[in-house]
């Protein structure tokens, strides 16, 4: 009954090594045939799997991973930390252009600690923390094993939850900054969704390089306590959707410049909001749609103020020869968070407790920090 057992797990599971299922099962079988031979093993591990796509608090579920071999340029990792983000919940739900084939372990991006490495792998030693980057499928479990490439050496000292979640939102941030106009000191940007970790980090960022930043928001109780808190960050001015309701929302700016550069992550009417704002010859830079609303432009948007719309995909700019790039912008980010100058709300959660988090993360709570799933609680 044991074999019928391991045998019917081999077959409902995918590892997380960019292999078939197929692949996995057969390096899984010859992992246990070679064990009387082999000394270097991962340590068996548990992880978040989903066999099939569909909404992730029915069709996820914990399992135990066996051991798989640590061949000579792989390196074994314990993971510490991991988050979800909404990107892996699309994934998981079948529904995001690019995810892995099922069954799957759920997870993007995380931080872990080399727990073992491979006889010819060079530069990393047990200890050392690392993040995988370009960020990889399948953080959701205890332990992986993948090729050392994956692998990026970060600072011991880096802020646990920071380090996890680095990748993904603030990368984002610091990207849309940089590729679509030259902004200097004293220019000005503006952008919906600001109480997302991606406007969060805009915000720092922006305040960091000395650009004005004007921010919107939905309107909500407690809208003024999130407007001081996002002026505690940096941002310049933060307004509600009803306060610009007005037939000149420059008039609100004072003594701010026209932004050139502005960010959506919601569309609809948030979307039209952005684009009031920006000046002639202004760009507005699409990377998400919340509210599941089309953007909208006007004509005279497009005739006489020359707007540009562009889109960003963080995973398409990864997917180009600009790849490896992004280590060195990441260990830019995790310097400003040591030093405070980067920051966002988040909740350590155990992965005992996952099933919770992954509730708050479907928004089953109302508004939640970031949940970030620790494996060492």
């Amino acid at each position: 009954m044991a074999s019928l057992v391991r045998s019917a797990t081999l077959r409902a599971l995918k590892p997380l090594c960019n292999v078939t299922l197929n692949d996995a099962v057969l390096r899984r079988s010859q992992t246990l045939s070679v064990r009387a031979f082999s000394t270097n093993l991962s340590p068996p591990s548990k992880a978040v799997v989903y066999e099939q796509h569909g909404p992730p608090d029915r069709v996820t579920r914990v399992i135990e991973l066996p051991p798989v071999e640590v061949k000579e340029n792989d390196v074994c990792v314990k993971m510490l930390a991991a988050p979800i983000n909404p990107s892996d919940i699309n994934r998981i739900e079948g529904v995001y252009p690019v995810r892995p084939q099922v069954p799957a372990v759920g997870g993007y991006e995380g931080v872990g600690e080399v727990q073992s490495i491979g006889s010819a792998v060079k530069g990393l030693s047990p200890g050392d923390l690392v993040i995988p980057s370009p960020p990889s499928f399948g953080t959701w479990q205890t332990y992986i094993v993948k090729d050392q490439s994956v692998w990026h050496k970060i600072n011991k000292d880096s802020p646990l939850e920071y380090a996890a979640t680095v990748t993904v939102n603030p990368l984002t941030a610091l990207r849309m900054l940089e590729d679509f106009t030259t902004l200097k000191k004293g220019d000005a940007i503006v952008q919906n969704g600001a109480t997302s970790i991606v406007g969060q980090c805009i915000i720092q960022l922006a305040q960091h390089r000395g650009i004005h930043n004007i921010n919107i928001i939905r309107d909500r109780a407690g809208s003024d306590e999130v407007k001081e808190k996002l002026k505690n960050l940096g941002a310049d001015e933060v307004f509600t959707e009803s306060q610009l309701e007005v037939k000149n929302v420059k008039g609100l700016l004072g003594g701010i410049p026209e932004p050139s550069l502005g960010f959506n992550c919601v569309g609809g009417n948030a979307a039209s909001l952005v684009l009031k704002f920006l000046g002639r010859g202004g760009t507005m830079v699409t990377y998400g749609g919340m509210s599941k609303k089309p953007v909208t432009v006007s004509t005279s948007s497009f005739i006489f103020k020359d707007l540009s719309l562009r889109g960003f995909w963080l995973q398409k700019w990864m997917s180009t020869e600009k790849a490896f790039e992004c280590r060195v912008l990441i260990d830019h980010l995790l310097d400003l968070a040591r030093e405070g100058k980067l920051k966002y709300e988040m909740e350590l959660v155990p992965f005992d407790n996952f099933s919770a988090a992954l509730d708050k993360a479907l928004g089953k709570q109302g508004s939640q920090p970031k949940q970030v799933i620790n494996f060492q609680l």
